[in-house]
């Protein structure tokens, strides 16, 4: 079946619904709902999928975009956890998407707030997370090993940092996303791809373990889902819909600064949080020149609202922790946005920095299964073991998932992107220790610094093996090849529109681009983004 959701795709599959009973109604489409929905589809059953919202319209989009192996688990105890991240890890590296999963260099600098024994613990971390990896079958072509640089070798890595007291850096690698909400959308549309009616703007008024009472939110209407089994996967909103559940969110705030503001900055930095010994800052470049720096964890007490605003003192505390190790401090307005997340955290004792990232899993008396916790690395996991605890219900029959062996849409080989380009000297010495990247992860941190070849390679970053798809869109419509804010083009605007069921400019700004990130880059880009609805869906055969 054509991936491709849009407007009349969603309108054609709701009218349908009234007559149906699907084998599985999955409620909230995150990173999880959309793996759920996927997962149950890829096995063959039927499914619908449904959002309040859109796609990645919660906590998903505000991730730190890393896609990592539990190192931080792992210093915890929490073995498990953290051989589940590095296998998960590995999957989405190598396999499942990974034109949207890249490896990329973090340094970890070795300024004088990190006395040597510090360093030494970090190392020994690096090198038992790189065990994990090993464990896990994740080849060193893809993600290389850590080691120790010198200081100049740091500052050409990352020119920023401050030459006071600067003793060398720590290398290590991870996966991180170029775009959250992109992963989120890849799964949905595959899922769609395999029958799943991915259905967005449409509330759970009420559910039960056989539906739910649905309301479309563009119309005002309601109707009845029928279902086998249901599966909630609405993230820190999963306690509305299921009774004596206790959520403790905790609130992740991220940083934006305008592209140039940390200029030279290849590889990402993990920056130590003062008073925690396992807690860090993360400095993350993006493609268009932008930086992320994040990430705090508060405590959020009463009412979950839609979009949870990022506080003052929260910017004040990373710039802080940020300026501790840059030779030239970032001063307040060079921060063009920020955003904060929610984690849908079980409740438990303590901080929520502490609480467990492990999922879990529980069943309502009418038999609604919930998934909640986690993190988004492992989003295939969870949907897996729920779709499982659905099927052993016996509700419904299905043979074991095939998610780990599927590609998303887009997907093509590592090693397929046209050669790449090998900066990767970011080691001191040559060698299979990650002291000298190979091409792939060279390419990675190429990107992250944004020294892509123009339009051409930051649709293969952005759309994988649908690039000349939306390339071929720019040249029989050449109006559609004018470049907004951040470079984003009005094809890909127009194929939001046609192929990745964006509805408003919300969806287009906020979620299938990033445009939104910053305010005034948003203002800028209405005019595009209205032009791209306003479009007309084709009538002749799919793009794709």
């Amino acid at each position: 079946m054509n991936s491709s959701l849009n407007a009349a795709r969603r309108a054609r599959e709701l009218a349908e619904m009234p007559g149906l009973v699907v084998d599985v109604l999955v409620v909230g489409l995150g990173a999880t709902g959309a793996g759920v929905a996927l997962d149950a589809a890829s096995r063959g059953l039927s499914v619908a999928a449904i959002d309040a919202h859109d796609l990645a319209f919660g906590t998903s989009r505000w991730s730190s975009k890393m896609i990592h192996g539990g190192l931080r688990y792992l210093a915890r105890g929490q073995v498990g956890v953290a051989y589940e991240s590095a296998v998960e890890r590995g999957l989405l590296l190598g396999r499942i998407a990974p034109h949207l999963v890249r490896a990329q260099p973090y340094l970890l600098p070795l300024v004088p707030e990190v006395s040597r024994r510090q360093a030494a613990l970090v190392m020994t971390g690096y090198r038992l997370g790189d065990g994990l990896r090993a464990a896990a079958r994740t080849p060193r072509s893809l993600l290389p090993g850590p080691c120790r640089i010198s200081s100049g070798r740091a500052r050409a890595l990352a020119p920023p940092l401050g030459p006071a007291g600067l003793r060398g850096a720590l290398l290590s690698w991870d996966g991180r996303l170029l775009d959250d909400a992109r992963l989120v959308l890849a799964v949905a549309r595959t899922a769609a791809a395999h029958g799943a009616r991915v259905l967005t703007r449409c509330r759970a008024l009420e559910v039960s373990g056989d539906g739910a009472l649905v309301r479309d939110e563009l119309t005002g209407e309601t109707l009845t889902v029928r279902a086998r089994a249901v599966i909630n996967a609405a993230g820190v909103w999963a306690a509305g819909l299921h009774p004596g559940l206790r959520m403790r969110p905790s609130r992740g705030t991220h940083l934006v600064l305008r592209p140039g503001t940390l200029p030279g900055l290849v590889a990402g930095l993990h920056v130590p949080i003062p008073g925690e010994s396992d807690r860090f800052a993360l400095v993350l470049p993006q493609a268009d020149g932008r930086v992320l720096v994040g990430l705090t964890d508060e405590p959020v007490d009463g009412p979950v609202p839609d979009v949870p605003q990022a506080p003052e003192e929260d910017v004040v505390l990373l710039l802080s922790v940020l300026n501790s190790v840059l030779e030239e401090p970032v001063r307040r307005e060079e921060v063009a946005g920020a955003h904060a997340g929610l984690r849908p955290l079980l409740d438990g004792e303590g901080r929520t920095a502490d609480l467990s990232r492990r999922h879990a899993l529980l069943t309502t008396r009418d038999g609604m299964v919930t998934v909640v916790g986690g993190k988004l690395t492992t989003y295939r996991r969870m949907a897996e073991d729920a779709v499982d605890l659905a099927v052993s219900s016996g509700r419904i029959t299905a043979g074991p998932s095939r998610t780990a062996a599927l590609p998303l849409v887009g997907a093509i080989p590592p090693g397929g992107r046209g050669g790449g380009h090998d900066d990767g000297h970011v080691g001191e010495r040559g060698g299979g220790d990650g002291r000298r990247g190979p091409g792939r992860p060279g390419r990675a941190g190429a990107s992250a610094a944004g020294r892509h070849g123009g339009v051409a390679d930051r649709l293969v970053e952005r759309y994988g093996g649908e690039a000349g798809a939306v390339r071929a869109l720019m040249e029989r419509e050449p109006r559609l090849a004018e470049a907004g804010p951040t470079g984003v083009t009005g094809a890909e605007l127009v194929w939001a529109v046609r192929h990745e069921g964006a509805l408003d400019v919300d969806d287009l700004l906020d979620r299938r681009t990033r445009i939104g990130l910053i305010p005034a880059d948003r203002e800028a880009a209405l005019p595009m983004a209205r032009a791209a609805l306003a479009d007309p869906l084709p009538t002749g055969p799919a793009e794709t």
